[in-house]
């Protein structure tokens, strides 16, 4: 689909929320291409409709194949994350990027706080972030009040999630990080 495409090029962090959304939208639908085709896609403008229904088709596949039927995210989904989690240690090490860290360590206490009622099984940071702004834009969607403490800590959490978002397009279309930067891998794989 054009706009995941569009979105996966220019805002990695609007594209991951995206395909969380889709992946519940699949699931609304039973994983029934047929009655996404009939309730979902058909609302499509008439020329983005067997476009939408292919690349549909193929997360319903996905989605069965991966057994992530009723809960969990795609492993590209996944594969996201873990590049926004491998960014995320690299910037927060990098003394090139202060105001990176100084945006992470201003987010902190709202991720320890979401984190702590996460219960026996927290994510990491970036992964509550991305938790926390999903959560809140299905309160929007279906019209629910949103705290007046959970919009501050959805505020400093996007603001965070943006600029990790900004520095990961950027990060890709040209290294961000010179050698003498790069992370040691071979200082950290002793057996």
């Amino acid at each position: 689909m054009k706009i995941a495409e569009t979105l996966r090029r220019t805002d990695i962090a609007s594209y991951l929320l995206f395909m969380w959304n889709l992946e519940d939208v699949v699931r609304v639908f039973g994983l029934d291409i047929d009655r996404i085709d009939a309730e979902y896609i058909s609302k499509f403008p008439q020329d983005e409709r067997a476009e939408a229904h292919e690349w549909i088709d193929n997360i319903v596949k996905m989605m069965q194949l991966e057994n992530v039927r009723e809960l969990g995210h795609l492993q590209i989904n996944k594969n996201v994350l873990i590049r926004l989690n491998d960014l995320h240690r690299e910037l927060l090490k990098s003394p090139k990027f202060p105001e990176y860290g100084a945006e992470f360590y201003k987010t902190l206490p709202y991720i320890v706080e979401l984190r702590a009622k996460a219960g026996d099984k927290p994510a990491d940071e970036i992964e509550t972030c991305f938790n926390a702004l999903y959560g809140t834009m299905l309160l929007r969607m279906q019209g629910k009040e949103v705290s007046d403490g959970t919009e501050q800590a959805v505020k400093q959490i996007s603001a965070f999630v943006t600029m990790l978002s900004k520095l990961f397009i950027a990060n890709e279309q040209k290294p961000i990080f010179d050698d003498d930067d790069a992370p040691d891998v071979a200082a950290g794989a002793s057996l």
